[in-house]
């Protein structure tokens, strides 16, 4: 059974990017362009793995994961943040909401499916 991945990203090319990487693996990808659009896509939908930028429009990937965490369907699925930001702070911020890992950009594909399968055997 393909594990399905909701991968959330507010530039048209990194979302490209995850979902080639992600799909050439074997897995079903769904895209959203940010958080928003993420919550919408998380009703009545199973994902095995949440992968999020932190800095998009409109619901940021912080906000994001704290809204997912409140979601009972939801509340224990991987959430791999991929993003620019590498601050200490930042880190300790999106663990605090409930992110599983961190994956600094620019990543190597290989990078992301190890973490993948880590989160998500």
């Amino acid at each position: 059974m393909s594990k399905n991945i909701l991968a959330v990203d507010d530039s048209v090319t990194m979302r490209q990017t995850i979902s080639t990487t992600l799909e050439k693996e074997g897995y079903s990808v769904t895209l959203a362009n940010d958080g928003m659009d993420a919550i919408s896509k998380l009703n009545g939908n199973k994902y095995h793995v949440i992968v999020t930028d932190i800095n998009m429009p409109n619901m940021d990937g912080i906000r994001l994961i704290q809204e997912v965490r409140k979601l009972a369907s939801h509340k224990f699925t991987p959430i791999i943040v991929l993003t620019t930001e590498s601050q200490p702070e930042k880190k300790e911020e999106g663990k605090n909401a409930g992110a599983t890992g961190w994956i600094i950009k620019p990543f190597k594909p290989e990078q992301l499916i190890a973490v993948l399968k880590k989160v998500c055997p």
